[in-house]
């Protein structure tokens, strides 16, 4: 910054450093000097021509500022008059001579001295600076008139205004200002652009005081409201007690005694309401804690602890709301028909011997807990909607999945703020009956930690034996859920802890076939998403071939969702061509697929296109359905290497292991040499790398394609296998066949092998998947083998495990 240096000469004057309090030139001030340094150059100046130099300290939380710790730019001031205080500080009257810039320091103990050179102001009079001046002089009243306080004498100089630079320094002390901002206005020498950064000052502190007082309005409003509606209360009380009527407390108070008799409670927990009501009855209203009372006695209040969805429960017509709401799932149907059956039977009964239940009485048929599980979209929660409206009862659901507190299903204690009851009792206050369907869905995907198991809270719930004394944490009383159908759902068991699985009833959601997803998509996806699309069912169709090419071409999954967002594809493009009048009818046949929803997602066959050479095809079953996976073994020079990749779990890592053990201790039977392993690696690999793969049913292919590498025997490209298989080669029992079987359908496999005791697994097949299907059922892997390679004929005769009539092997078992 450039300084006017004026003609005067240069002066040496005891130097004060103040943390923030700097008095401009024109202005006065009282300031306090407690500082020994700060005393001794006070004195100092009384003696000389009482003149001393202040100047402000760069950073103000210094108690002793060194040199390099100030400022350049200070203030000469007259010490006017001094005052001694009680500790020896030095109260101080002093007054702005005129700005300087310091020389140098002549002296820095036992106080500060400096030579300095005066800095004069550039001055300009004009119209702008007389409006900037008014402006400022304006906006200090107002800010004034909002409550800021000015010492009187500062404000009477800013009214009586001499001079713009006399005013600018007036100013300048009244503001609020930071330190670095007083030491900014103090520094220019402009007076022009001094006065442009005070009308920025006091503009930003006008609006800093508009939203303290739009603040403390508001809450003078809020009180003054609190105190009137109190004093009102207070006076209708009077009125009504010299009316000899009863007080608004009073009256709320006998308005939950009625409730609560209304209520239809068990006796303790009637004992318990009017225990709480008592409490309230004797709290102040203002007490924080009636509020708590008040929102416990509503919920007690509200529970339905009686009401019930009482339905006569009609097989037939049951049967008939499950057909018009699902296809197929026929075993599951006729499992829920039985289930309703003896509810229907049991109420008879009761009827017939006039039982009569107490309190808190153990139901002498506690219900079954069922538990769909199945891959995601094969109609689980759906299903348990149809049960509810076949019932005749309300359908209440909450999601489990992720989480972790056990609070979520037992409720919060009353001591914490904010505490409400737990998910179920929630549920059954929704539902306004104490007998609705309950599903609780996603059950696998419950989480635990610090808070508690969520799953171990469910144990008491879902317990037939003991639900009807269920503990909620915020109720503090038991509920009775005896007479809920609970219906719980999830993909997979594996990760529901064994204690909960104990009391549920598994019933198992196989993945659809695609005639069952023809059916589904003709009779109820089509229609649905027709409607939601706001269009014209007489208008708009799909022909068989294009939804059949859809399923098969641009959907491969378990259940139905892919499916239906595809379809649901289609049915936004026709809304826009209809909106854009380009059609007005259409049916969308195999040609306008590619147009509606893009090129195929899937090929039409799966499986190889020749018999190769350490390639064998297994069947997997994952949490979505089925599906083929291929086994690829590659044999390589090496020293005795087994090498895996493809992502596989620990249990396809053992199967690995397994199949060679099996094959080195027939090496003599697979024509190989004792100690081929110690000059060969061998690397399996598993395609799709980035899918995680795990389970034992891939033993057998996984043998089948080593054996293949290291004979050079091709593996037959439509035969599919699954089995686990043990060191000595028997092939052991798997799960998940129906879903297998339908993957190896769909990708057109002719020749499925798998273990004799999965022979029963097939009943549940339709027939049609099966009709297409040659299935061997083996116990041995040297069966195996002998199904699933290609033998040459100059090899058939040199290897032990060779069949001797190709005729049987083509014909297989049916």
């Amino acid at each position: 910054m450039a300084f006017v240096v004026g003609a005067s000469n240069q002066s040496i004057y005891p130097l004060i450093a103040v943390r923030d309090g700097i008095v401009f030139p024109y202005a006065e001030n009282v300031l306090v000097f407690g500082r020994q340094k700060s005393t001794d150059a006070i004195n100092e100046a009384l003696k000389r021509e009482k003149k001393a130099v202040l100047v402000m300290q760069k950073n103000s939380n210094l108690d002793d500022p060194k040199i390099t710790d100030l400022y350049d730019i200070g203030v000469v001031v007259s010490i006017e008059k001094t005052v001694l205080g009680e500790k020896g500080e030095i109260n101080a009257l002093v007054k702005g001579v005129e700005k300087i810039r310091i020389v140098e320091y002549t002296k820095e103990h036992p106080y500060f001295e400096a030579k300095v050179e005066k800095i004069e102001d550039e001055l300009i009079d004009n119209e702008e600076i007389q409006a900037m001046v008014k402006h400022i002089s304006l906006q200090v009243k107002k800010a004034i008139n909002f409550g800021k306080t000015v010492d009187f004498v500062f404000l009477m100089n800013i009214l009586n205004v001499t001079s713009p630079l006399n005013f600018s320094y007036q100013v300048a002390m009244v503001l609020d200002l930071k330190s670095d901002e007083k030491q900014r206005l103090l520094e220019e020498i402009s007076l022009k652009k001094r006065l442009v950064d005070e009308v920025e000052y006091v503009n930003r502190e006008i609006k800093i005081l508009e939203i303290e007082q739009n603040i403390s309005n508001k809450t003078q409003q809020k009180f003054e409201k609190g105190m009137r509606e109190t004093f009102l209360r207070e006076k209708m009380k009077t009125i009504e007690e010299e009316l000899g009527g009863k007080g608004g407390e009073d009256r709320e108070i006998e308005e939950y005694h009625d409730k609560i008799k209304k209520a239809k409670m068990p006796k303790t927990v009637e004992v318990k309401a009017f225990k709480e009501l008592k409490r309230l009855s004797q709290m102040s209203q203002f007490n924080p804690e009636s509020s708590y009372i008040r929102t416990y006695l509503d919920w007690l209040i509200e529970i339905p602890w009686t009401s019930k969805l009482d339905h006569d429960v009609n097989i037939a017509q049951a049967e008939k709301i499950l057909n018009e709401d699902h296809y197929g799932l026929k075993k599951i149907k006729e499992r829920i028909l039985e289930y309703l059956a003896v509810i229907k039977l049991r109420k008879s009964k009761e009827e017939e011997e006039n039982l009569t239940k107490k309190d808190g009485d153990k139901k002498e048929h506690p219900p079954t807990i069922l538990c769909f599980v199945g891959p995601p979209g094969v109609g689980k929660t759906s299903l348990g909607k149809s049960i509810a409206r076949s019932l005749g009862r309300k359908f209440v659901k909450i999601s489990l999945g992720g989480i972790r507190d056990e609070a979520e299903i037992r409720g919060h204690r009353r001591t914490y703020v904010g505490a409400l009851p737990g998910r179920m009792i929630q549920g059954i206050k929704q539902a306004g009956t104490k007998n609705p369907v309950f599903m609780l869905d996603e059950i696998d995907k419950l989480g635990h930690d610090y808070r508690g198991d969520p799953s171990a809270a469910l144990l008491e719930a879902l317990d037939p034996e003991q639900n009807h004394s269920f503990s909620d944490h915020y109720l503090e009383v038991s509920y009775d859920l005896s007479d809920v159908f609970f219906i719980t759902t999830a993909n997979i068991l594996d990760t529901i802890p064994e204690a909960l699985l104990d009391r549920l009833e598994v019933i198992h959601f196989p993945g659809y076939t695609e005639d069952e997803k023809f059916n589904i998509a003709k009779g109820y996806l089509i229609k649905k998403q027709i409607e939601a699309h706001s269009l014209e069912s007489n208008k708009i169709g799909v022909t068989d071939s294009a939804l059949r090419t859809i399923i098969r071409r641009y959907s491969r999954e378990a259940g139905v969702r892919e499916l239906e967002r595809q379809i649901a594809t289609i049915c936004r493009k026709l809304a826009r061509q209809i909106v854009e009048n380009k059609i007005k009818y259409k049916t969308v046949g195999l040609g306008d697929l590619h147009k509606l929803i893009g090129p195929y997602k899937y090929s039409s066959s799966m499986i190889e296109e020749k018999d190769t050479v350490g390639i064998s095809t297994g069947l997997a079953w994952t949490q979505a359905g089925g599906d083929i996976l291929f086994i690829e073994v590659a044999v390589m020079p090496g020293k005795g290497h087994l090498n895996l990749t493809g992502h596989l779990g620990e249990v396809m890592k053992e199967s690995c292991q397994a199949a060679l053990s099996y094959i080195r201790s027939r090496w003599s039977m697979f024509g190989l040499s004792k100690d081929f392993f110690n000059k060969v690696d061998i690397h399996v690999h598993v395609p799709e790398g980035a899918v995680p793969k795990d389970g034992p049913s891939a033993g057998i292919a996984i043998t089948t394609a080593m054996v293949s590498a290291l004979t050079k025997i091709p593996v037959k490209r439509d035969v599919g296998m699954t089995g686990e298989i043990t060191l000595r080669g028997r092939v052991l029992e798997i799960g998940g066949i129906k879903e297998k079987v339908i993957a190896a359908h769909r990708a057109e496999i002719k020749t499925v092998i798998m273990p004799k005791e999965n022979k029963k697994d097939l009943d549940d097949i339709p027939s049609y998947v099966l009709k297409g299907l040659n299935f061997v059922y083996v116990d041995h892997m040297d069966e195996v083998l002998k199904i699933s390679l290609v033998f040459p004929e100059k090899k058939k005769h040199h290897l032990s495990f060779a069949p001797k009539n190709y005729a049987v092997l083509d014909e297989g078992t049916n």
